[in-house]
């Protein structure tokens, strides 16, 4: 198990909503759920992706960004458009109601028409939210009118027709396409990556870190894990501290506590001796101190606070079909 794919399991697309909208100008599409990663793919035209309380970045044909929330953005013809802001989240508004036409398996190529794709992303969980803070506002990869993209001419046949077991490649490809974008955004040339992402291909470090992924519960020392990556204790310690900016059981602790603040909330009926278990711990004193020590809090506190969050949020959103207004709706890409 490497880092990239432990801190993104938890940002899948599954039985999620996907949107191919259809514009002629002017518009202006306010997506306003707030989603903590948002892929917008222009397939045809070109549009304006304004995130709040950021400048506007130009979206053209075949073009990928990936915007990170919880800020609201807006996707227009232009920045400074007279058109009217149309709420898109869980609804969008149908032709009648702003001009937006919409459907899932439904494709238009009008003249001078702008085909967006937009799926959103809920990230559940403390350990992909390691991965989001590694993120910009705005993150873009590549170059417009790329026709070599093999991701993009799977999407935009999919979205051109209605076919049994649609949503299973849909989801598919979406998460292929943020893969493949994330990936391509941390090797970029010039690029800043987060140190786990470029210490992942150092023989050393990288070997390292697949361990303490893999196996995080294992009894790790130093000694220990030098031995499985055959090199000195002193070698390993340097090279990982190097690169990763931490030395190596720093790194396990904060990445078990992670593994264990998502325990916590998943399994309610677990006791905090089972969860000290799981990440390692066989004194459940011992686990919480460590716990409050890179948390802040104790496991008990953080699993009452998370707890009693979610049970706060806001009710779900009315059924398919039909708006908070009563108001029939076509549903959009969440």
């Amino acid at each position: 198990m490497d880092v990239f794919s432990d801190l993104i399991r938890g940002v899948r697309a599954h039985g999620s909503l996907f949107g191919s909208t259809t514009l002629s100008p002017p518009w202006n599409l306010h997506f306003v759920d707030g989603a903590p990663l948002t892929l917008c793919t222009v397939l045809t035209g070109e549009g304006w992706i304004v995130p709040e309380h950021h400048e506007p970045e130009r979206l053209r044909a075949r073009e990928t960004v990936i915007v990170r929330g919880p800020a609201t953005f807006t996707f227009v013809d232009e920045p400074g458009t007279r058109a009217e802001p149309v709420a898109c989240g869980e609804f969008c508004a149908t032709p009648e109601q702003g001009g937006t036409r919409y459907r899932r398996g439904w494709h238009d190529h009008g003249d001078g028409a702008t085909t967006l794709i937009v799926g959103a992303y809920p990230v559940r969980g403390e350990i992909s939210r390691r991965l989001l803070d590694a993120l910009p506002v705005v993150l873009r990869v590549g170059d417009a009118g790329d026709t070599s993209d093999p991701v993009l001419d799977h999407l935009a046949a999919e979205v051109a027709v209605d076919a049994p077991g649609q949503q299973v490649v849909l989801d598919r490809l979406l998460d292929w396409l943020l893969v493949c974008t994330l990936r391509e955004w941390f090797d970029r040339p010039g690029g800043e990556p987060p140190a786990w992402w470029a210490a992942q291909r150092d023989p050393i470090a990288g070997h390292a870190l697949r361990l303490l992924h893999a196996e995080p519960a294992a009894p790790w020392t130093v000694a220990a894990l030098a031995q499985r990556t055959g090199v000195s204790r002193s070698t390993l310690a340097k090279r990982f501290t190097d690169l990763v900016g931490e030395p190596p059981l720093t790194y396990l602790t904060r990445w078990r506590m992670t593994l264990a603040a998502d325990l916590l909330v998943e399994r309610q009926s677990a006791t905090i001796a089972q969860i000290a278990r799981t990440v390692g711990y066989s004194d459940p004193f011992g686990f919480s101190a460590a716990f409050k020590r890179v948390r802040g809090v104790n496991p008990s506190e953080f699993r009452r606070r998370v707890t009693t969050v979610s049970a706060a949020a806001p009710s779900p959103a009315p059924p398919p079909g039909r708006s908070r207004s009563g108001t029939s709706r076509a549903r959009t890409a969440r």
